[in-house]
């Protein structure tokens, strides 16, 4: 991939999104980083002894109780489905299918509201501002998910982000012809024609969503806000 290379090495940490264990008390253990994601995890113990990683929510401390049930106490870390929550409710890590685990609301910081249902559907309003449907028997967490400063992190130099894997990228418009279609031209010249990829793919901003299958569970667009300024 372009842009990618060397970088430290990451120990992948196995995270539980599906929350299968259900209607039995664990305790939070510890908070940890997790380099493969922006969130931080959290070590929970379960009442039996197993223990696995889960995304650390906002306000979750080391000693405190979170559980998957039916319907359970909205607190940072529950999960239930949405057939047992009220309206209103900050969640994240939701399902979109039931029993595949969570996929929406993961990264640090992000978070859905549960602002209706409609029939065997709920309505979710993502941080995004897109309106869309899900199965009430999806699960979902309780809270925002942790970091939610991971957005002003300054990392001070480049070496910083080449520890992460990230190589220098070059610009476009700084090429010759032949390398990248915003090449070449007299002086500095930038712009000129509609950005695209050096394979010639509209770029920043063009929609590339073709998903007709699940368009219908969306009710608004993250788009439609835009149109209304």
């Amino acid at each position: 991939m372009r842009r990618k290379g060397g970088g430290a090495k990451r120990l992948y940490r196995i995270v539980d999104f599906k929350r299968n264990k259900r209607d039995m008390a664990a305790t939070v253990e510890r908070i940890e980083y997790d380099p493969n994601r922006t969130a931080f995890i959290a070590l929970i113990k379960y009442e039996d002894g197993t223990q696995n990683y889960i995304l650390a929510p906002q306000r979750l401390a080391v000693g405190d109780q979170v559980i998957a049930s039916a319907k359970a106490d909205v607190k940072p870390g529950n999960a239930m489905p949405f057939t047992g929550m009220p309206i209103g409710t900050i969640v994240h890590n939701i399902e979109l299918k039931p029993g595949k685990g969570g996929q929406i609301a993961r990264a640090a910081g992000t978070y859905a509201q549960f602002v209706g249902r409609d029939g065997s559907y709920a309505q979710i309003r993502l941080s995004s501002g897109e309106l869309r449907l899900v199965r009430q028997e999806c699960m979902a967490t309780i809270g925002a998910v942790s970091n939610p400063d991971n957005s002003n992190q300054n990392f001070g130099k480049a070496g910083r982000n080449r520890h992460k894997g990230i190589r220098p990228s070059v610009r476009g418009v700084v090429m010759n012809p032949v390398d990248h279609p915003h090449g070449g031209g007299e002086g500095r010249t930038s712009g000129g024609r509609h950005p695209v990829t050096p394979w010639g793919k509209p770029t920043k901003g063009a929609r590339t969503r073709n998903n007709k299958a699940t368009d219908k569970y969306i009710i608004r667009s993250r788009h439609a806000k835009k149109k209304g300024r």
